[in-house]
């Protein structure tokens, strides 16, 4: 089959979407002359721009596509643009139903588990893998598994990529000193992934005060009262900069490829902290399958802490039912994850990262 009009579907979030985007770089191996369009939310676009294996980004807005009108609207616009091939790494209502209506030849999705396919929504529905079994984590590994379900890629590229432009690469940032620079990312996505504030803070004062770095804080913008909070708790405010902010995904990833290293609650700014190659210390919320995003990490360069690794008798188990109802209320789970327990990780991942220390 020869595909020249291709598109793939991913309305998720930052770090979904740039995961998403190894659909986009591997495929163009296949079919180098065809048109790629990635269907994502507006606001991932800053770790989707520039990448030149996208030929068009089709952004929406999240709420709008609740929206009936125009959800139809869509789906009337997937089938004018008559692709020859779907790639739904979704596999959600929305997303379901623009395969369905496209009236695309070859239409390949996700069987989620415990849902029977009613209706013809993709030509070839593939299981998500029980098990990671590759170094860059369950997520990448099942899309590059919906590539190959159909296409030989005789290489496989399981890097996600963010690719910045020469202005971008060359731009200063002023407020950043001559010292290594650690980003922390103080707060998660939600609340629900994010670390108690007085914990992240504990984080904060053991690094400013063992090594002589500067500090930025990564917060989204309605979230900067919560930061204040965490900044107020800190003993070492000098080494902390909060003049220096990135305001927007694209900023954020600017400033992070101008950094030494991501601290970080699990989300977006890990993925796109591994995507410009930047060295990573995760800190996962109790009820996060560490399976599926753990990608690359080797206990040097990308390392991590998860309760359950750590407190495996705090946990009955950890299926999806379990996971559910941690997710609802992980405060609980959030107090045993101490920092004295994220040290004992965080500690030698530091050391291996050769920072100056301070003088005493």
């Amino acid at each position: 089959m020869q595909a020249t009009n291709i598109l793939i579907i991913q309305n998720k979030r930052i770090g979904d979407a740039l995961l998403t985007s190894v659909i986009a770089n591997n495929i163009k191996t296949v079919f180098p002359k065809s048109k790629v369009t990635f269907f994502a939310y507006d606001y991932t676009s800053g770790v989707l721009e520039n990448n030149p294996n996208i030929d068009e980004l089709w952004l929406v807005s999240e709420k709008d596509l609740k929206n009936q009108g125009y959800f139809l609207r869509t789906l009337i616009q997937v089938r004018k643009n008559k692709y020859d091939l779907i790639f739904d790494p979704y596999a959600k209502f929305q997303s379901k139903m623009m395969c369905l209506f496209s009236g695309t030849p070859q239409r390949l999705g996700f069987k989620r588990k415990n849902k029977k396919l009613k209706l013809p929504f993709y030509t070839k529905a593939i299981n998500f893998k029980e098990k990671a079994t590759l170094p860059c984590g369950r997520a990448i590994e099942d899309r590059i598994n919906m590539i190959e379900t159909a296409f030989e890629l005789p290489e496989p590229d399981y890097h996600p990529r963010i690719f910045l432009t020469e202005e971008e690469l060359n731009r200063n940032i002023n407020g950043l000193e001559e010292k290594p620079v650690i980003m922390f990312g103080v707060l998660g996505s939600v609340p629900k992934k994010s670390m108690p504030k007085a914990y992240i803070a504990e984080l904060v004062n053991y690094v400013t005060s063992t090594y002589e770095v500067s500090v930025l804080f990564n917060y989204a913008p309605h979230q900067k009262a919560d930061a204040l909070d965490i900044y107020e708790l800190c003993d070492h405010k000098d080494a902390i900069n909060l003049d220096v902010y990135a305001g927007s995904i694209r900023d954020f990833a600017v400033l992070m490829n101008q950094c030494d290293i991501l601290i970080a609650n699990e989300g977006g700014s890990v993925h796109i902290a591994k995507a410009l190659s930047k060295p990573t210390f995760t800190i996962y919320s109790p009820y996060i399958d560490k399976d599926a995003w753990n990608s690359f990490e080797d206990g040097s360069f990308h390392q991590s802490v998860h309760l359950k690794e750590e407190q495996p008798e705090l946990y009955n188990s950890f299926d999806r039912e379990t996971t559910k109802k941690i997710e609802k209320n992980p405060e609980y789970l959030y107090q045993q994850l101490t920092p004295e327990l994220i040290l004992q990780k965080l500690k030698p991942y530091l050391k291996k990262r050769n920072l100056p220390l301070k003088a005493h």
